[in-house]
């Protein structure tokens, strides 16, 4: 961009967002307006009624709503904050234009408040950069760092009643805890101090493409944290300078797990941590099941270790972490036993992690599948297809609803029909049902005693209150 202002400049001058209740849009909002600055946005789902709640508790925080029309847009020294996919023919960005104002993507303004904090601390990965986000940021919070947080999803340890969706934490500027997207390409935008690498699998860019992408990363960090289980993200560490590896089964690995300690239940688990650079050892007792929680839990130790805190404490901090929104949150189990999931799971390592911390306890699986774009549904169906056809037994089922769409110009000719035939052909058990009514219908019928039932997908906030409204309906 020519003619950049400074960072100071930048920050002195109004804001609107563009989709201002999304989940990479709205922490960023809230860390700018606890900063002082003047913000406003529009949101296709506040003009629809969807989701109130979050527009309410925006309102009440004195963010200006606007609809999406272009009526908040009326000045050029606006910075217009808005999606790199945004297309020109939504209204804002029409007005931004005739007015010239600055625009910026979502990863742009992210990366410059990263990059001129006192230390950056990022989190990246195909999956669990969420997670391990919010636990590095608990942690340093509990430990008196008072980091901020940019995170892509609500942190229940910050959530409050006038911050009911505390997905950001406007701390100092010497700390900024970030997750960083490779899906897009804008993890290249980012100077971390410390660079989390939490694995590098299949999701929306070729494996080619994700590994220049990650080994790059590595080598802007001046301290790179790696899992040493992940066998993809490993083979990057020559990228590194200095490095930390975490892993539950690699036994080089500098912060670990004691062979035969862990203790797992369907809600919570335990085990001893190994610090191997100090010899010391641990108790983790953590309020969330799966290896994968276990792993994201090494990396939050690690990653704090590389920002100066003590394993120990760590450890200390996590057994009061209380998760994240809609990763493995259980609504509730009714008096027939049948439990209620929540979950963000979209590609197919993040299904299979939980529909693996489902089957590693008893009870049927119906599993309940949104697809988050149809572009990803091509880019990934096959893959998708096969991680439920492995995950899921002969008495587990899965269902699939047409995916999300908010409008646009996407190629919709491809949809959740061929997912279907995939897993039949595969073996598994799956119902296409194009309406998400319909597929409440059938899962209230479906239900039996003792049954789990796992909402999943992403780009979506009604899914969570669809996982409410089925809990309430169950027999």
């Amino acid at each position: 961009m020519t003619d950049f202002p400074s960072p100071d400049e930048l920050f002195a001058r109004p804001f609107f967002f563009v989709g201002i209740g999304g989940s990479g849009m709205l922490p960023l909002a809230q860390i700018l307006k606890g900063r002082g600055a003047k913000v406003a946005g529009s949101d296709r789902s506040f003009d629809q009624g969807r989701t109130p709640e979050k527009f309410a508790a925006l309102e009440r925080q004195g963010f200006e709503l606007h609809p999406q029309d272009g009526s908040g847009v009326t000045s050029g020294d606006q910075v217009v904050v808005a999606s790199a996919a945004i297309e020109d023919t939504v209204p804002e960005i029409g007005r931004a234009n005739e007015f010239r104002c600055l625009r910026l993507t979502r990863a742009e303004l992210n990366s410059i408040l990263f990059n001129t904090s006192g230390a950056g601390l990022a989190v990246a990965g195909t999956s669990g950069k969420s997670t391990v986000t919010g636990m590095l940021g608990w942690i340093l919070e509990a430990t008196g760092r008072a980091p901020t947080i940019m995170n892509g999803a609500v942190m229940k340890n910050f959530v409050s009643p006038e911050r009911p969706f505390a997905s950001a934490v406007v701390g100092s500027q010497s700390l900024y805890v970030s997750e960083v997207d490779e899906s897009d390409g804008s993890i290249a935008l980012y100077r971390p101090a410390v660079g989390v690498l939490l694995n590098v699998s299949l999701d929306h860019k070729s494996m080619e493409e994700l590994r220049q992408l990650f080994g790059d990363y590595l080598s802007r960090s001046r301290i790179s944290v790696i899992n040493a289980d992940d066998e993809e993200a490993l083979a990057l560490l020559p990228h590194a300078k200095e490095v930390i590896t975490f892993g539950i089964d690699q036994e080089k690995a500098q912060i670990g797990i004691v062979p035969g300690s862990i203790a797992e239940g369907p809600t919570r688990q335990a085990a001893l941590v190994v610090d191997r650079h100090e010899g010391s050892q641990h108790a983790l007792t953590l309020n969330m099941p799966g290896q994968h929680n276990l792993s994201n839990a090494l990396a939050a130790i690690a990653g704090a270790a590389a920002a100066g805190v003590p394993v120990a404490a760590s450890v200390e901090a996590l057994a009061r972490f209380e998760g994240l929104a809609r990763r493995f949150d259980i609504v509730g189990t009714n008096h027939s036993a049948i439990t209620v999931i929540d979950d963000f799971g979209h590609n197919p390592e993040k299904c299979a992690a939980t529909l693996r911390t489902l089957r590693a306890h008893p009870g049927r699986v119906l599993a309940f599948f949104q697809p988050h774009g149809y572009g990803p549904l091509r880019q990934m169906g096959a893959e998708l297809a096969q991680t439920f056809a492995d995950e899921l037994s002969d008495d587990d089922r899965l269902l699939m609803c047409d995916p999300v769409y908010f409008g646009g110009t996407v190629d919709r000719s491809e949809g959740s029909e061929r997912i279907i035939r995939l897993v039949e052909d595969a073996g598994g058990r799956a119902e296409y049902i194009p309406s998400r009514k319909a597929v409440e219908d059938r899962l209230v019928n479906l239900a039996r005693p003792g049954d789990r039932i796992v909402v999943m997908g992403a780009r979506d906030d009604t899914l969570s209150e669809f996982a409410r409204r089925l809990f309430e309906r169950l027999p």
